[in-house]
């Protein structure tokens, strides 16, 4: 497995990182790629979409005016999907629409992020810790841009019980921050890079191994 760089808070290069994950690159359909985007897209719809139909609509169900001798178009009901205000015709209606890849799939198209990360080295390693008392967003965006990527797409990835660096990170526009079990390709594709603590190299070693 190829090193990890580490850097500091203020940006200087520390020893590299040697990852203990016994992973090897498998090759898969590039149409897995877009399958396994399509079916986390797909099922992030919450599918609640619904306009008023002409039952629904807050109008007097009564006669808008006669119905010969106005020289207008005759109307039965001010509910009608012709009259501005009207209910909608054939509208969207709730539902939900789930898709699903075979474990084997996701998991390739996993694997094969991860490495792409690692051949492009766009995966750090911060050897830092912030004050445990109160977040700092502003040592956070030091951090950023000690690595030069204070303008860049970063994903960070965190324990679900960090909740300091949490906090310090959030108010970052740039930064997308994933807990160790949540993982998707959406994210981890569309992100410039990936950073995680030092510390928590024994949780990133978990996740990854499971891209085998």
């Amino acid at each position: 497995m190829e090193n990890i760089r580490v850097y500091n808070a203020m940006g200087q290069q520390q020893p590299d990182l040697s990852l203990d994950v016994k992973l090897e690159k498998r090759e898969i359909d590039n149409k897995a790629f877009s399958v396994a985007i399509r079916t986390l897209l797909q099922n992030w719809r919450q599918g609640t979409v619904v306009p008023k139909g002409r039952s629904d609509v807050a109008f007097s169900n009564a006669k808008p005016f006669r119905q010969k001798g106005t020289g207008r178009a005759r109307a039965g009901t001010k509910r009608s999907p012709l009259w501005r205000g009207g209910g909608v015709i054939f509208g969207p209606q709730p539902r939900t629409r789930m898709l699903k890849i075979p474990s084997k799939q996701a998991s390739g198209v996993f694997n094969n992020i991860f490495f792409n990360a690692l051949e492009n080295k766009s995966i750090y390693c911060l050897d830092t810790l912030f004050d445990e008392k109160k977040p700092n967003t502003k040592a956070a965006y030091t951090a950023l841009k000690g690595l030069g990527l204070e303008n860049e797409k970063v994903l960070l990835f965190i324990p679900a019980m960090d909740e300091m660096n949490f906090m310090s990170f959030r108010n970052i526009p740039n930064v997308n921050i994933l807990f160790f079990d949540q993982p998707n390709a959406f994210d981890l594709s569309g992100a410039k890079a990936w950073i995680f603590l030092k510390r928590d190299v024994q949780f990133f070693n978990d996740m990854v191994s499971r891209w085998n």
